[in-house]
C-alpha cells in the first residue's frame, strides 16, 4: 500500500445547499458576515446584514439560483466536484475539497482526506482565485490558518499563490478563449468580480500609490502584489497578447457592484451602452471566476445577455470558465506538486 503525507486541497467559494429562502439565508449570513466582505466593525455588520440585507436580499437570490440550479445541484459546486476528480487523475497525491462558505467547508476538506489517507503531514492549499483580493483569496488564507491551527496543529500547510501573472494559466486560459473568437466579433469584454474602491486601498502595502497616483495599475510598485485592479488589468494584457485581440477591439469591467463606490467601469453600465457605439456583436469573458458560478450563468449569462440585446445588440457570447478543462486540472496538479 502507498503512503501518502502531502496532499492538495482545493478551496473554491461555496454554493447554499439548496436555492430554497431557508438554506440561501444562512450561507448569506456567513458570507457578509465576514469582515473581509464586509469590512465594517462588527456591530454595524451585525446591524447591516441581519438587521437590513437578510431581511430582503434571501428571496431574491434564492429566485436567482433557482434559475441556475441543476438536478445534481448548485453548478459550482458540481463543477467542483468535478474539478476535484480531473485533478486527481493528474497526480499521485490525495485531492480534497473545501469551499469557504458552506459545505464542504475547508475543515470537512481536510478531515476527508485524512478519514481515506490518515499518513498526511502536509496540505498545498489551492484557493481558486487567480486575483488577490480581502474578498477572495486573503479570506480564504486566514479561514485555512484557523482552521489548520485550530483543529489540525499537527499538520502543516502551504498556500499556493494567486496566479495570475503564471504563464502556464495565461496559457491555459487564453487557449480556452480562443475557439470562441473565430466567429466574428465587434468588441471583447474582460467581466471581473468587482470590488470596493476601499479594499484596493487598503490592500496597498505602500499606503500611497492604488488610486492615488495616475495611471496606478501601469506604473512599477510594491503595491501591486495585493492590488485586484492591477491584477486584473494584467490578466487582460496578457490575454490580449496570446490571442491578438486588436487594440480598440476590448476593454474592462467590473461587475456584481453593490453600490457606485465600487472599481469601474461597472459591467452592467457597458452592455446597455455598447450597442449605441456600434457593438452588435459582444465575446465575454470572466477570468476572476475559474467556475462558472451565478455571477457567470445569472448574471452575465442571463441579465447582462438581456441587457445588452434590449440596448440593441445582436450576438451575446459568454465564454465559459475553465470550469473542468483537462490542461486546467493538470496545471492545478502541478501547482500542487510545486509547492
Amino acid at each position: 500500500m502507498t503512503t501518502h503525507d502531502k496532499a492538495i486541497l482545493l478551496v473554491n467559494l461555496g454554493s447554499p445547499e439548496s436555492p430554497q429562502v431557508k438554506d440561501v439565508k444562512p450561507y448569506l449570513d456567513e458570507f457578509l458576515m465576514d469582515g473581509r466582505v464586509i469590512d465594517l466593525p462588527l456591530w454595524a455588520r451585525n446591524l447591516l446584514v441581519r438587521g437590513i440585507i437578510l431581511n430582503t436580499r434571501p428571496k431574491k437570490s434564492a429566485e436567482a439560483y433557482q434559475s441556475i440550479w441543476e438536478e445534481e445541484g448548485s453548478p459550482l459546486i458540481i463543477i467542483s466536484k468535478r474539478l476535484q476528480q480531473e485533478v486527481q487523475k493528474h497526480t499521485d497525491m490525495p485531492v480534497g475539497l473545501g469551499m469557504r462558505y458552506g459545505k464542504p467547508s475547508i475543515e470537512q476538506g481536510v478531515r476527508s482526506v485524512l478519514a481515506d489517507y490518515p499518513d498526511v503531514t502536509h496540505f498545498t492549499v489551492v484557493p481558486l482565485y487567480p486575483h488577490y483580493a480581502m474578498s477572495s483569496y486573503e479570506t480564504v488564507a486566514v479561514k485555512t490558518q484557523e482552521v489548520f491551527t485550530q483543529h489540525f496543529p499537527g499538520i502543516s500547510y502551504s498556500l499556493v499563490e494567486a496566479f495570475y501573472k503564471d504563464k502556464r494559466y495565461l496559457d491555459v486560459l487564453s487557449a480556452s478563449i480562443k475557439p470562441y473568437l473565430r466567429a466574428e466579433y465587434d468588441h471583447v469584454l474582460f467581466s471581473y468580480h468587482g470590488i470596493p474602491e476601499r479594499h484596493v486601498r487598503k490592500s496597498d502595502i505602500t499606503k500611497s500609490h492604488c488610486l492615488t497616483v495616475d495611471n496606478c495599475c501601469a506604473r512599477d510598485s510594491p503595491a501591486h502584489t495585493f492590488c485586484y485592479r492591477h491584477q486584473t488589468l494584467y490578466s487582460t494584457e496578457e490575454v490580449v497578447k496570446r490571442l491578438g485581440i486588436p487594440a480598440g477591439k476590448y476593454s474592462n469591467s467590473f461587475q456584481s457592484r453593490l453600490d457606485n463606490k465600487w472599481l469601474r467601469p461597472f459591467t452592467d453600465k457597458q452592455l446597455e451602452a455598447f450597442p449605441a457605439k456600434g457593438i452588435k456583436k459582444l465575446v465575454v469573458i470572466c477570468p476572476a471566476f475559474v467556475s462558472d458560478c451565478l455571477e457567470t450563468i445569472e448574471e452575465l449569462g442571463e441579465e447582462g445577455k438581456e441587457t445588452f440585446l434590449k440596448a440593441g445588440g445582436e450576438e451575446f457570447t459568454l465564454v465559459p470558465c475553465l470550469n473542468d478543462a483537462p490542461d486546467w486540472a493538470k496545471l492545478l496538479a502541478t501547482f500542487g506538486q510545486e509547492n
